[in-house]
């Protein structure tokens, strides 16, 4: 895992595209594990302008989004295929049939599970996925207790999930779906590199226990730990809990990769 904390959110998330850019141009027919939330909004723009003002080329690549809500049809206004429609795929030149967001609303949604992971096998896994944090730790809808084995499954949403997401839902608790389909923490770290972001006072103290705590099934994300490529991009507020600092700042000096990354 290597660290890279950048002073503001705008920063940080223009590198974010600025490293799926780089992996887009280098291998244009790559699989790109996509995810959502307000964080993703930023990091989506920068690609569209990267397309409309240098050329950044989706025609070849697919995309796997990692989660959708169950129940919710992927036209409502508030599902994540909506969402990526929007903020993404309308505005580049991807094809709409390689794009692929689970479908919450199918009615074997299990058959659907095992159908996601199939097509995520037959286009070569995905060679870089894009993660947020989730205020308890989970990446996806891997909630607590997921097993770092998980599969593309149907979860029971934290309570502090749908707390967190209501936002979605005009604000309104009672719409906010109890269940997911979400990609498995076996399926992400399945993935070639895992880039993840996080911005924000309210994940410094979550992203500590990311970094630098031990891994547990009651944090997801920790098992980003035995990740043999797996970059965080972070701000100021978000790196304000973490004590080994000082060795971070370190390694963004000295590390080739980080330096190559940053210049």
């Amino acid at each position: 895992m290597k660290v890279v904390i950048c002073p503001t959110a705008e920063r940080a998330t223009a590198l974010t595209a600025r490293v799926i850019e780089q992996a887009l141009r280098q291998k244009p027919d790559i699989a790109l594990g996509l995810a959502t939330g307000r964080t993703m909004e930023a990091v989506y723009a920068h690609l569209v302008q990267a397309h409309q003002n240098s050329g950044l080329d989706f025609a070849a690549c697919r995309t796997f989004n990692l989660d959708e809500y169950v129940g919710i049809a992927p036209d409502s206004a508030h599902s994540y295929r909506t969402y990526m429609n929007a903020h993404l795929f309308s505005r580049v030149n991807v094809a709409l049939e390689a794009t692929h967001v689970p479908d919450g609303a199918a009615t074997d949604l299990d058959a659907r599970c095992v159908a996601y992971e199939q097509a995520i096998r037959a286009s070569g896994g995905v060679g870089l996925q894009l993660l947020g944090l989730g205020e308890n730790g989970h990446i996806g809808f891997n909630e607590p207790f997921s097993a770092f084995t998980s599969r593309t499954r149907v979860v029971t949403l934290d309570p502090a999930t749908r707390r967190q997401n209501v936002g979605m839902f005009d604000g309104d608790l009672e719409q906010v779906p109890y269940h997911a389909v979400t990609m498995g923490v076996g399926t992400i770290l399945d993935a070639h590199r895992n880039v993840m972001v996080v911005t924000g006072a309210a994940k410094a103290s979550m992203l500590a226990r990311v970094i630098e705590g031990a891994m547990s099934a009651c944090i997801s994300a920790t098992a980003l730990q035995m990740h043999a490529d797996c970059l965080v991009i972070v701000d100021e507020a978000a790196a304000g809990a973490l004590s080994c600092r000082p060795y971070l700042e370190h390694l963004m000096q000295h590390d080739p990769e980080l330096k190559a990354l940053l210049s």
